[in-house]
């Protein structure tokens, strides 16, 4: 080939390699910037007359995380719908939220938990104060569920509550958990 017939083919690729250089800027595509999902705005509640507001952060033990969120501590009796009835020491009554974060039914068991006393001492709730309080003593939490109830306990007199050891129900698996201990003001 001569090089007058050579000059229009490499002016025809010259052409083709810098056509895309035009000299003015490319337009870049943006992902769009992650935003925090949305929030339900809920009102605050008061806290009920003789509770002691608790802000422990939640904590998890097994398929239930747990937030305790009041306290009573020191009650000589109660009324319930149909009973008065006075405690063999002093009623402690932790008031606890409980959420379902996963996808399968998690079985509640209110009689797992336990008052851990200063001495190390544990106490399990009073079943019939529990239940003349119309707490539920077991049931199903369902997926992405949210529970709020009271646990209602009877300790000696002059026991120190210092924390309740939570229990959630075991993952697949599993026969127990060790429980979340959540410490009282």
């Amino acid at each position: 080939m001569s090089r007058l017939a050579a000059f229009p083919v490499i002016a025809v690729i010259i052409t083709v390699l810098t056509g895309g250089c035009s000299g003015e800027p490319q337009q870049v595509t943006r992902t769009p910037a992650a935003t925090p999902s949305p929030t339900y705005d809920l009102p605050a509640r008061a806290v009920r007359p003789g509770e002691i507001a608790v802000t422990a952060p939640p904590a998890q033990d097994g398929e239930i995380r747990f937030q305790v969120i009041g306290l009573q501590k020191g009650l000589s009796g109660f009324f319930g719908s149909h009973a008065e009835w006075q405690a063999k020491g002093q009623y402690v009554v932790v008031r606890i939220l409980m959420e379902n974060p996963g996808r399968t039914n998690s079985r509640f068991e209110a009689g797992k938990q336990r008052l851990v006393a200063a001495d190390g001492a544990a106490y399990a709730i009073d079943p019939f104060t529990q239940a003349t309080k119309r707490q539920p003593d077991r049931f199903l939490l369902g997926a992405g569920v949210r529970v709020e109830m009271d646990l209602w306990f009877d300790i000696p007199k002059d026991a120190r509550p210092a924390s309740v050891k939570l229990f959630g129900d075991p993952p697949l698996g599993l026969a127990a958990t060790d429980g979340v201990t959540v410490p009282l003001p």
